[in-house]
């Protein structure tokens, strides 16, 4: 029986099956609801009136998906009883699957023109970022600006902020030539601006609490009187002792463009920003995560915002972050440190209420 199971909705077309196995094809593409839904459906045919199945099981197949899949979370973290992974060599090794019946230099000629995240994935087998839509930031590749740094004592911390209930954190320095370093991120689901701000309080103190000069951004969307309470965001994060201030643009190009040209940037031989592995989601939005969606064309064509899903919020907190650091003023502007911030910072304001 061949069946589509592409959402978790699907696990209703299982109800009632008596299975001896099953074989989810191309499992990164299906919802873990319906590998659960068959794992209860398996080895209850033929019965035990009729000797019962001689084996039974759910068989998987796929490319590698990303480290934050539940493929990755059950064949690398959790391997709970009863569950076996293997794994193809790559295939460029001699002893790669398959190699026998694929024309010669088949991998090779497959590895022309692609990127090298599409590479770890369809050609060497290994967990990667490859995620459908067109990646924003084109020109960030996690093999150049991601690796590990500390935070600098001492100097400032930015932080952008994206709310909604999807809210999400970026915390990082400017260092005094200009180039970005993010250190930290804080991404939340379903989770309104108060409870946000309490975490995100708590995490600042937590991880944070020598910085006593913070300087946060967040979307200028969150300076408008919510139909409950008529407060704005603002007004509830001071409540838990955030001291935001809206940046100064929603403009999607601008957002977009202050990032973009960091990204490109290279300052005393290194690029202009920088991301610290811990920070998965964040890297996974840079890398592709964060795309213009692709519409449903015959040809080749994308829509011209991006994609609202589970990167997009912590992408966005970024742009924010940078832009009320003034980052977008800094292409005409002589000296890095001209943040939309300055005025409050001589005059000895605090950022946040400990």
């Amino acid at each position: 029986m061949f069946i589509a199971l592409d959402t978790p909705e699907d696990v209703k077309k299982l109800l009632s099956m008596d299975l001896t196995g099953a074989w989810i094809n191309e499992a990164r593409e299906t919802p873990k609801a319906i590998l659960d839904g068959l794992t209860a459906r398996v080895g209850r045919y033929p019965g035990k009136a009729l000797g019962g199945p001689s084996w039974f099981g759910v068989l998987m197949d796929t490319n590698p998906p990303d480290t934050d899949h539940w493929w990755y979370k059950l064949a690398e973290e959790s391997r709970p009883e009863g569950f076996e992974f293997f794994s193809q060599p790559s295939g460029l090794l001699d002893d790669a699957e398959n190699r026998s019946n694929l024309p010669a230099g088949y991998y090779e000629r497959l590895m022309a023109g692609k990127d090298e995240d599409w590479i770890k994935v369809y050609v060497r087998g290994e967990y990667g970022f490859a995620l459908d839509g067109k990646p924003i930031y084109s020109n960030y590749r996690d093999s150049v600006h991601c690796r590990t740094f500390d935070l600098v004592p001492g100097m400032p911390l930015y932080i952008g902020l994206d709310f909604g209930l999807t809210p999400a954190a970026v915390i990082g320095q400017r260092t005094p030539m200009g180039a970005w370093r993010w250190r930290y991120e804080l991404v939340a689901d379903d989770m309104g601006a108060t409870r946000f701000g309490a975490l995100l309080h708590t995490f600042l103190a937590e991880r944070c609490s020598t910085f006593k000069d913070l300087r946060i951004a967040g979307d200028p969307a969150g300076d408008q009187r919510g139909q409950t309470d008529e407060s704005t965001v603002y007004e509830i994060l001071r409540k838990q002792h955030i001291e935001a201030q809206p940046a100064p643009t929603n403009e999607f190009v601008r957002r977009v463009e202050v990032v973009q040209t960091a990204m490109s940037r290279l300052i005393d031989g290194e690029v202009g920003l920088l991301i610290h592995p811990d920070c998965r989601v964040l890297r996974k939005a840079c890398a592709g995560g964060y795309a213009y969606r692709r519409m449903r064309t015959r040809d080749e064509r994308w829509a011209d915002m991006p994609d609202k899903n589970s990167y997009s919020h912590v992408a966005e907190a970024l742009q924010y972050g940078m832009l009320g650091a003034g980052e977008g003023e800094m292409f005409t502007a002589a000296r890095p440190s001209h943040d939309r911030y300055s005025n409050r910072r001589r005059s000895g304001g605090s950022w946040m209420s400990r």
